[in-house]
């Protein structure tokens, strides 16, 4: 027979309905953190899924350059991180936890709504496109700042003041929450962008939409607990008590500042006037605290550079692992996966060994070492560039032309030119040339002279060249005579991962093309040659038309930064199309898998600085001043991508010829300078 309850035992029966706060029966967990943690998963969701396809919205959709689109990347990420000040203000001043998570998480959803608009091509022209999507970005600054102090503590509220040990657990999966969001949306929104298709291109509305949607997913679930919350009244900001008393504190000093005026201590002390000696005592602890965060924006200068100056390297990178295809903006889930690995390895297994073998790791160490782990990660990200760069075939400059020899004819051709070195040589027929040839001219624009050697019969091609142009000298024979065309090439490798192509009609009559349901429309008959056109990385079949007879048009592979010339001609007795695709410019070589070891090293570098650093700011705090360095915690992050924005946009990159680089943000804002020196770039 059951023993009945006591009074006293009913009454603190987590289970019994007389308990005003709701709790998961058999537990001593409140019910109602579930609404909180899943409302936090939905928003990081939502956040980093539409940061993760930021960077190259801004390069293909507006069609920014790489800087400008750095630059706008870190201003939002480093707004982002200024707002949780206001939010604080508001929620501990005003309005409460819970009043202002929901204000501003409409706030939030608008954002993302506007943002999602402006994503869309018909909706007005670019001007219109920019105005919304840096409107929806500030509005969603606004948003996911604002409530970032207050969604942790809110949850923390919940528990009761002797709950030391669920209150950590829930931190630590609150913690887990937020990196399964970011992974699940920084694989899913890349993949939503790319293959998806809509208004003939890649998806960025959807991409940005479906986090909208887990926005208002992530509000209704919060406002669906609202009957189960502890909520506590504001109780005041005590930054701005502390804000009073420093302001007070200086201004007396100031107020004083005559020589013949006895010293104090420490200049905290001037304002023993106002206020008690305990919350001097406690600033005091503060300041110290926050001095020595000064040198932390320079790890959050290269750790949020993974989202833009990272991605953007990819894109020059080749992402095929065989069986599948990795986006740029795919990669970032790496650091996501990482660090939910490292933590336990790190708090079971690194730490632990270090302290068998007598090593101290204190925070502050731990922070130092993270630091020096993401220095090395961008020297590691410098050496990939390099490699990327030096497969790169340099653009022709100033007195430079390239040309390159395509011979159509039926048999080899011997192509010479006096004085020039790269000549003489010979072409075998549909050879696709290994280089340019790199001729020096003597003005803006200057004529040629090649003799060509064709069944013991030489020919001579009169072209006239640009400088910094590169071209292709179409060479083919009719009856017996050699007869060449100048055609303008492609000088510069596509960007962003992309191929492009153009067709060259070596038939009689005129053709059009049609590839991948792109439209080439018309070209010109005897070796008219379309414009060259951007598509997506990917295998491509089409359609030729000469008049209402219809050939299969089939190029295979176009790989990632190649540009390619398709040369086509029908052959009537055959009732077929003859294809000869050209790659003009090679296309990536370096694999996007050499991206991993800097991922690596950042992802360490950031459980040893990032988790160490909010663990080190709680234990340093009085108890009633822990959001004060919070704050500041969160004002470190701001202040690093504000360096690069100022190191994106100054003028001494804009100044220093080709340091658009990585290499040249890591000599800014990495320890690489020390390794590298300005000639890198």
């Amino acid at each position: 027979m059951a023993k009945k309850k006591t009074e006293d035992e009913t009454e603190n029966d987590p289970c019994s309905p007389k308990k005003q706060s709701p709790r998961l029966c058999g537990t001593t967990y409140p019910l109602s953190i579930i609404f909180v943690v899943v409302n936090e998963f939905c928003e990081r969701f939502s956040f980093y899924g539409m940061k993760a396809v930021l960077t190259l919205y801004f390069a293909n959709f507006l069609h920014w350059d790489d800087d400008q689109s750095t630059a706008i990347y870190h201003a939002f990420t480093g707004l982002a991180y200024f707002t949780p000040v206001l939010g604080a203000l508001i929620a501990d001043s005003w309005l409460g936890k819970f009043k202002t998570i929901v204000i501003l998480s409409i706030v939030y959803i608008i954002g993302h709504v506007v943002k999602s608009i402006g994503a869309i091509p018909p909706v007005g022209n670019h001007t219109v496109h920019v105005v919304l999507s840096i409107s929806g970005l500030f509005l969603i600054a606004l948003g996911t700042g604002g409530i970032k102090p207050c969604v942790a503590a809110f949850g923390g509220d919940q528990f009761e003041e002797d709950q030391y040990v669920e209150r950590r657990r829930f931190f630590s999966f609150f913690y887990l929450c937020i990196n399964a969001g970011s992974l699940l949306s920084t694989i899913i929104t890349p993949i939503l962008r790319a293959d998806v298709k809509c208004f003939g291109g890649e998806c960025y509305a959807l991409a940005f939409g479906v986090p909208a949607a887990l926005m208002v997913v992530a509000t209704v679930v919060f406002l669906s607990g609202s009957g189960l919350y502890i909520n506590l009244p504001p109780q005041g900001n005590i930054l701005v008590r502390v804000s009073r008393c420093i302001g007070f504190a200086i201004r007396n000093r100031w107020k004083h500042r005559s020589k013949a005026y006895a010293k104090r201590e420490h200049w905290l002390d001037w304002a023993t006037e106002k206020y008690p000696g305990h919350v001097i005592k406690e600033i005091k602890m503060v300041t110290r605290v926050l001095f020595l965060y000064l040198p932390l924006p320079m790890f959050w200068a290269l750790f949020d550079q993974m989202g833009s100056r990272w991605t953007l390297q990819a894109t020059a990178m080749n992402a095929n692992f065989g069986g599948f295809i990795i986006q740029p903006d795919q990669m970032q889930t790496i650091n996501a996966i990482l660090i939910v690995t490292f933590i336990p390895i790190f708090d079971m297994g690194v730490y632990p060994l270090f302290a068998k073998c007598k090593l101290n790791l204190t925070p502050l160490r731990r922070m130092t070492v993270g630091m020096l782990l993401a220095s090395v990660a961008f020297i590691a990200a410098a050496v990939v560039e390099l490699q990327v760069q030096s497969t790169l075939v340099p653009e022709p400059g100033v007195k430079e032309s390239y040309v390159q020899f395509l011979n159509l004819a039926d048999k080899d051709i011997s192509i010479s030119l006096q004085g020039h070195d790269g000549f003489p040589t010979t072409m075998a027929p549909s050879q696709d040339p290994d280089h340019y040839i790199k001729l020096q001219l003597d003005s803006n624009n200057q004529s040629f002279t090649f003799d060509l050697t064709y069944e013991g019969r030489n020919t001579i091609c009169h072209q006239t060249l640009s400088e910094a142009n590169a071209y292709s000298i179409l060479v083919y024979n009719e009856s017996t005579s050699l007869h060449c065309r100048l055609l303008e090439d492609e000088k510069s490798k596509p960007q962003k991962g992309k191929a492009t192509l153009r067709f060259v009609n070596a038939y009689s009559r005129d053709l059009n093309f049609t590839l991948g349901g792109e439209e080439f429309g018309m070209v010109d008959a005897n070796y008219g040659s379309s414009t060259y056109k951007i598509v997506t990385r990917g295998h491509y079949q089409g359609i030729c038309e000469d008049g209402a007879i219809k050939y299969p048009v089939d190029l295979g592979l176009l790989d990632f930064g190649a540009a390619y010339t398709i040369i086509t001609d029908v052959v009537p007795e055959e009732s077929s199309l003859k294809i000869w695709k050209t790659e003009d410019i090679r296309a990536n070589t370096v694999h996007i898998a050499w991206q991993i070891p800097q991922y690596v090293l950042m992802s360490a570098g950031e459980v040893m600085f990032s988790i160490t650093g909010v663990e080190f700011s709680y234990s340093q705090a009085p108890i009633n001043m822990k959001a004060v360095l919070q704050s500041g915690w969160l004002l470190t992050v701001a202040f690093g991508n504000i360096i690069v924005v100022i190191v994106a946009k100054s003028a001494f990159l804009e100044q220093v010829p080709d340091c658009n680089s990585i290499i040249c943000q890591s000599f800014i804002c990495g320890s690489l300078w020390k390794l590298a020196g300005t000639d890198l770039c």
